[in-house]
């Protein structure tokens, strides 16, 4: 039998490399924290011997790395045309005014300005942060506010998006 000649099978096209990426990860002082809570199980399992301290180590451990590590996870990136913040995904043409917020300004927008239609990506140890406008007529959120360790650089993405769809 001959093998067949075929032709290879035509690669995805690559997807486009994304104009800000940034991830939220939680800081190194929750990790230790993370372990500190994995020592402990292990030392509530002391008493009933070796294997049991080392089982609690593990789990109280494993479990702690987990909920550091999702809450650490969030993601912010400007690709293909549209703003995707967390499970959130809005084409940038349904964006108005975006606002570097600094940490003062930030902190307020968190607290009393704050209106609860509003989409909010935050993360407590990050101190800066962006306000944009949702301008779609039939969204009802008013605007999206996400933490940013780089806030300048992710309103300068969504500008350079916007300008390139309008050539």
């Amino acid at each position: 039998m001959q093998p067949s000649a075929s032709s290879p099978a035509p690669s995805p096209a690559p997807a486009p490399a994304p104009h800000f990426d940034e991830r939220l990860t939680a800081p190194r002082s929750w990790w230790l924290i993370a372990g500190l809570l994995g020592l402990s199980g292990g030392l509530v399992m002391f008493p009933l011997g070796t294997v049991p301290m080392l089982g609690g180590l593990i789990v109280a451990a494993v479990l702690a790395g987990a909920a550091v590590s999702s809450y650490g996870s969030a993601r912010i990136r400007v690709v293909a045309g549209s703003l995707v913040a967390g499970d959130a995904r809005i084409p940038v043409s349904a964006l108005g005014a975006v606002e570097v917020l600094d940490a003062e300004e930030a902190r307020a927008w968190r607290m009393h300005k704050a209106d609860p239609r509003a989409f909010m990506l935050m993360r407590s140890y990050v101190s800066r942060a962006v306000r944009i406008e949702v301008t779609d007529p039939s969204d009802p959120t008013p605007y999206v506010y996400l933490s940013s360790r780089e806030p300048e650089a992710l309103a300068g993405a969504l500008e350079a998006v916007r300008a390139g769809a309008g050539d």
